[in-house]
């Protein structure tokens, strides 16, 4: 399974939006993509200037479209998570396939690297899923990062202190550089298991092989001990110095706003495996694609975590509100007083970043911010049903934070309906209405 699959799949449902106009990289590209964020299809821009290849953004940009390519409903779509995490399977690994059409030396003004944003340090690679293994070949770790583009051959890459960071220190301490691939243009599937928050020792390519039914398919790089997936669109090789570091950014992170400067290692960029007519991937910094890759794992946290303290979670939010990481709101059902401030305290332990959560009620959508609204407007007392954290880490995302320490003040609502008042009190009033009034209202809607 590719990404020309999913695409595919996505025009049969006429989920793609062809571009014809020719735009460049810089600016009016993430132009476009800003203004169809919002619940928007694919897009695929046609005529790209500068560049003979296409450009393709917000693959994943829905939830629905995330469960389409992962062949399953909204309903399914934690579980489909917890058995591919608890259950990862080795891919096989192949000889030669699509992304060895053709093999060249690297020179990175030849791609369609795009520029978002006006304060933006230089053009950028947002969806690339960087593999590395340890220098002892033990550990494989597939992750996402961001890649600032330097020059014609080095990039700088963004190490969150996790576990590329981890084999990264590991390689500098034996004195060699990490060796990576950085795949371009994969299946959802991929690009989901490199943003979940799985065990060090856990290579995600395997998870991301188990939610593709056993169809991923590696094979090992032309310049680097690495592999990539055979039927990414591009992908580039390189080597994470041990001793050379820049400054990188500004660049623009999930809450919309610049992330701080910081020295980041280079990679030096020392070869290209691609399709002949490859298609970029571009993924906006802190768009509805950027949310949902990044938050989505993490709404499988907690909804595992709050999963222990009551009967039934019915669903979680990871809201555009908060950024699609620093907000939650929890439907479930509950069996006694004292369990929705229990499903609180277990979601800030299941996302650290997590800052402020809303537990509702099973009859309240969690997405839908009115209705949200409503909870605690009828059913919260600050008196009685507030809960607050201070000095806790957070995330150094949130600007309001402490920018070293991550550390902040959390806040939890419990807007859910109180077993000590009367049920009635909490009703949601109901007009009655049958298939045939209901098939007026679509008519008049033009349904």
């Amino acid at each position: 399974m590719s990404l020309r699959d999913f695409l595919r799949q996505m025009e049969k449902e006429k989920e793609v939006q062809h571009v014809k106009d020719a735009l460049s990289t810089s600016f009016e590209i993430p132009f476009v993509m800003k203004k169809f964020d919002k619940e928007g299809p694919v897009l695929l821009f046609e005529k790209v200037k500068g560049h003979d290849t296409k450009v393709v953004a917000n693959v994943c940009g829905t939830r629905r479209r995330i469960c389409a390519g992962l062949g399953v409903d909204q309903e399914g779509l934690y579980q489909r998570f917890t058995e591919a995490w608890g259950s990862p399977k080795k891919p096989k690994t192949v000889g030669d396939g699509p992304v060895k059409e053709v093999v060249e030396k690297a020179d990175l003004s030849r791609f369609p690297f795009l520029t978002h944003f006006e304060k933006d340090a230089a053009p950028y690679i947002t969806s690339a899923v960087v593999y590395a293994k340890s220098v002892d070949g033990k550990v494989e770790n597939v992750s996402v990062h961001r890649l600032e583009v330097l020059d014609k051959n080095h990039l700088a890459i963004r190490l969150v202190p996790r576990h590329l960071f981890k084999l990264w220190r590991m390689a500098k301490e034996a004195g060699k550089d990490l060796d990576v691939s950085m795949s371009i243009g994969v299946h959802p599937a991929v690009l989901l298991a490199a943003s979940s928050p799985l065990p060090f020792g856990v290579c995600e390519f395997d998870v991301a092989n188990t939610l593709m039914r056993n169809d991923l398919r590696v094979v090992e790089c032309e310049h680097v001990n690495a592999c990539a997936p055979v039927e990414a669109e591009l992908v580039l090789e390189g080597r994470i110095s041990a001793s050379k570091e820049v400054v990188e950014g500004p660049f623009v992170d999930i809450t919309g706003t610049y992330d701080v400067q910081r020295r980041q290692p280079v990679v030096d960029v020392v070869g290209v495996m691609r399709r002949r007519d490859y298609v970029y991937e571009g993924l906006l910094p802190s768009g509805a694609e950027h949310r949902l890759l990044m938050g989505l794992p993490h709404e499988v946290l907690i909804w595992e975590s709050a999963s222990k303290v009551v009967p039934k979670v019915c669903a979680v939010n990871l809201s555009v509100g908060g950024s699609g990481w620093l907000h939650a709101v929890i439907s479930v059902e509950k069996q006694v007083d004292g369990d929705g401030k229990n499903v609180l305290l277990a979601a800030f332990a299941a996302h650290p970043s997590l800052k402020h959560a809303v537990v509702v009620d099973s009859d309240i959508d969690v997405f839908d911010p009115c209705d949200v609204e409503w909870a605690i407007a009828t059913r919260f007392q600050a008196g009685e049903d507030l809960v607050v954290v201070k000095s806790v880490r957070g995330s150094t995302l949130d600007s309001s934070a402490d920018q070293e320490t991550g550390l902040t003040t959390k806040m939890g609502v419990d807007a859910t309906r109180p077993f000590t008042k009367p049920k009635e009190k909490f009703e949601r009033a109901k007009i009655p209405g049958d298939k045939r009034v209901e098939a007026v209202v679509r008519r008049l809607c033009g349904l």
